[in-house]
């Protein structure tokens, strides 16, 4: 599923650098896209999950937290890659042509990247904790229904896993798409676009390194304790964020998006290996899958959405910055509730599973 998910993720976005455009094919142009984005969504529900566990269960329980974090900080390179082509183009490209043609060169570059990733995964066994499982498994007459389990029998860990994306996952947005979109419609001008990126670029590269020394240090300390200090942290710089973004003075666009991921990373590195401790081995892969990319839907989905709602009406001069700050701040009321509800799981072993021992 790991390998199916990762295909389906490469030839979906490659085939988004080759549409065809309204002006050529009219309004198949848009829902082809829209194809295209539904695809994506579907691959990435089972290429997140399947990448976290495949670190979790293949490490040792006491650095469980360090080999998780390294798939979160892919998410970071990921969007440090993305950034600095849209950096290049930018710089290199006028605007015209930019919208003509060039927005398609990151699309195709992806063919690359999963080139790579194929080879890599299909060169990893599963782990042991699975193959014991599925041994076990294979001994019951019932049949295995893994989505209508982990409602059955985790649903309090489905329902916490969803309330501790809610900040994590905003932030997230707020930190790297809202803030394009304040500098260059609210607070300053379309000039203004290669400055945030310039920023959003050291900002993704403090966060890869940041993530897993954040993974390295939770198996210290433990996941609970970093997870509220990151939601506390993102819900207090989003009052502060704003007013620096809107300074246009190039240091303090930096430091607010620095200090943004850093307090992000505080969440999304333990967040890996903190979802796969929550659940049972025969249903993980889908548990931790669900509670993701469910409250990726309420939070990170609808973020951009209800910020530029919330922002208001950028012709009549004026942004509601602290509404987005309340926004931000109910969204990590949420997170340090489902932290709080939640078990600290630091080191415990893969090993169990309320399925099997039905």
């Amino acid at each position: 599923m790991l390998v199916a998910s990762l295909f389906l993720m490469g030839i979906a976005t490659f085939a988004i650098g080759l549409l065809p455009t309204y002006a050529s094919i009219g309004v198949a142009a848009p829902l082809l896209l829209l194809t295209c984005r539904l695809l994506q969504g579907f691959a990435i529900g089972g290429e997140w999950g399947g990448a976290v566990l495949m670190a979790a269960e293949h490490g040792d329980d006491s650095q469980r937290g360090f080999w998780s974090s390294w798939p979160q900080a892919g998410v970071a390179l990921g969007n440090l890659l993305a950034t600095g082509v849209l950096w290049v183009l930018a710089a290199v490209q006028s605007d015209a042509a930019f919208e003509s043609w060039g927005w398609r060169i990151p699309f195709l570059l992806s063919a690359v990247l999963v080139g790579v990733g194929l080879w890599v995964r299909l060169s990893i066994e599963e782990s042991p904790v699975f193959a014991e499982a599925k041994a076990e498994m294979a001994t019951k007459e019932t049949p295995h229904l893994p989505l209508v389990e982990v409602f059955r029998k985790y649903p309090k860990e489905v329902l916490v896993a969803m309330g501790m994306r809610m900040a994590e996952n905003i932030s997230y947005y707020l930190f790297t798409i809202i803030s394009i979109s304040f500098l260059t419609i609210y607070a300053g001008t379309a000039d203004d676009k290669s400055l945030i990126l310039k920023a959003l670029l050291i900002g993704s590269v403090v966060h890869f390194v940041t993530i897993p020394l954040v993974g390295a240090l939770s198996d210290r300390v433990g996941r609970r304790p970093l997870y509220l200090v990151g939601a506390v942290g993102v819900a207090a710089w989003s009052w502060v964020f704003f007013d620096l973004i809107a300074s246009r003075s190039e240091g303090k666009i930096i430091l607010a998006i620095v200090v943004g991921l850093m307090l992000h990373a505080l969440m999304y590195s333990p967040q890996a290996a903190f979802f796969s401790e929550l659940f049972g081995t025969s249903v993980r892969y889908t548990g931790a899958s669900v509670g993701y990319q469910l409250a990726s839907i309420f939070a990170g989905a609808l973020a951009p959405i209800i910020a530029i709602e919330l922002l208001g009406d950028a012709s009549a001069g004026v942004s509601n910055v602290p509404k987005v700050a309340i926004y931000m701040t109910i969204a990590s009321v949420i997170t340090i509730v489902a932290v709080l509800v939640a078990q600290e799981t630091r080191a415990s072993s893969l090993r169990h599973d309320r399925v099997l021992q039905d």
